[in-house]
């Protein structure tokens, strides 16, 4: 499976623990991030992952394009309702695109784990179906 993360700023931290605690999963599967993201989850985890732009610089739209082309899998994108910033992902393009292209996108860490423990189970395996 092709997985995505992307973190908001304030849950960068979040998304290193999310990663910390399911690290054997991850790293059965390809992983791709935002640059700031996967530089950081990387450093922690020592998880092979592919980096892309940093978010304000367009990363958030370099796995969109991926989302449309059925090149991802997976989406796990934690980010902050609360304080968004405007040099930030665009969180309404990547959830239409996941809805849009039928990708299990998750935007809280109490989601990401239903999703991980699915992945786990193979009840993600009809994804590799699409493909």
């Amino acid at each position: 499976m092709n997985i995505a993360l992307i973190a908001h700023d304030e849950k960068k931290e979040l998304m290193i623990q999310f990663c910390i605690a399911y690290c054997g999963i991850l790293s059965r599967n390809n992983l791709c991030a935002t640059g700031t993201t996967g530089k950081i989850v990387s450093e922690s985890t020592g998880l092979e992952i592919t980096g892309f732009l940093a978010g304000s610089q367009g990363g958030d739209q370099q796995i969109a394009a991926r989302i449309a082309c059925n090149e991802i899998d997976m989406l796990l994108f934690f980010r902050d309702p609360l304080n968004p910033k405007p040099n930030e992902p665009n969180d309404m393009n990547l959830l239409r695109l996941c809805d849009m292209h039928n990708i299990p996108v998750a935007t809280n860490i109490a989601t990401a784990e239903v999703l991980i423990h699915g992945l786990e189970r193979g009840d993600l395996d009809w994804r590799n179906i699409i493909k």
